[in-house]
């Protein structure tokens, strides 16, 4: 399947995960990808990959922290240059923190929006120009069944990804005639980085009682990051041409 034959991608949080998964998928399906991540070591690891699998001359990578605004002009604008053009940008970095919203302090709060959602708005506002130059832009953003669904402890993560949702149809909207789609994913009972351990760190006295059915309904447990990244690379080929505005949960029913 080439379904990204010629298409230039930049992937944001390519060094682990999710974003690693959608690099080697896009790249697999013939995409020139531009990964960035804030962790070198992750990068490298997805290089290696990436050539092992014998894509790595379709991959560049750099180091990049989301958050930053003039390392993001900087880093955007070099892949641009790179690629010769951009034709999907897939917001995928992102940090997950829990904490009793009495204890959240400020810091903490604007660390999550910071990295999320602050994040996903500047790659995209950078990317937005190339996008639309190439007549079919599209950007896939990360949201989280925690933007729709109640998942204690998670007030500021939940409100981050329940703006990228907003954010995502409002780019929707104001770019539909200029050829630009935007689609949020949304993923939930997923193994990730974000994942591994006491769940995403959760507070040692967490009451697990408030969460409801944990386990998705497909399968025997959490799915691993490809399933995501299948997905993904659906919504940003020419299948999903006809999605723009929405999101689509990938939680195999936890949530239905």
């Amino acid at each position: 399947m080439e379904r990204f034959d010629g298409r230039r991608v930049i992937i944001t949080g390519a060094g682990s995960g999710i974003g690693q998964a959608t690099v080697l998928r896009i790249l697999a399906e013939g995409g020139r990808v531009a990964a960035f991540d804030v962790n070198a070591e992750g990068l490298a690891e997805t290089a290696g990959r990436a050539g092992s699998a014998g894509h790595g001359e379709r991959l560049t990578t750099a180091v990049m922290d989301v958050a930053d605004e003039d390392a993001v002009r900087r880093g955007v604008a070099a892949a641009v240059g790179a690629l010769g053009g951009l034709d999907a940008l897939v917001n995928a970095a992102g940090i997950l923190r829990s904490a009793h919203t009495h204890e959240t302090t400020l810091e903490f709060w604007n660390t999550l929006l910071r990295v999320n959602l602050t994040g996903t708005f500047l790659v995209t506002r950078e990317a937005l120009p190339a996008l639309l130059e190439s007549g079919h832009g599209v950007v896939v953003n990360f949201s989280s069944t925690s933007a729709s669904f109640a998942h204690p402890y998670m007030a500021a993560y939940a409100a981050s990804k329940g703006g990228i949702q907003s954010f995502t149809h409002v780019l929707a909207s104001e770019y539909a005639k200029q050829g630009l789609r935007a689609v949020a994913v949304a993923p939930g009972s997923i193994s990730s980085g974000m994942t591994t351990g006491r769940g995403p760190g959760l507070p040692e006295d967490a009451d697990m009682s408030l969460f409801g059915k944990l386990m998705p309904a497909l399968g025997k447990g959490f799915a691993g990051p490809e399933t995501v990244a299948g997905v993904v690379a659906m919504l940003a080929s020419d299948d999903g041409a006809f999605v723009t505005g929405t999101e689509l949960r990938i939680d195999g029913g936890t949530h239905m």
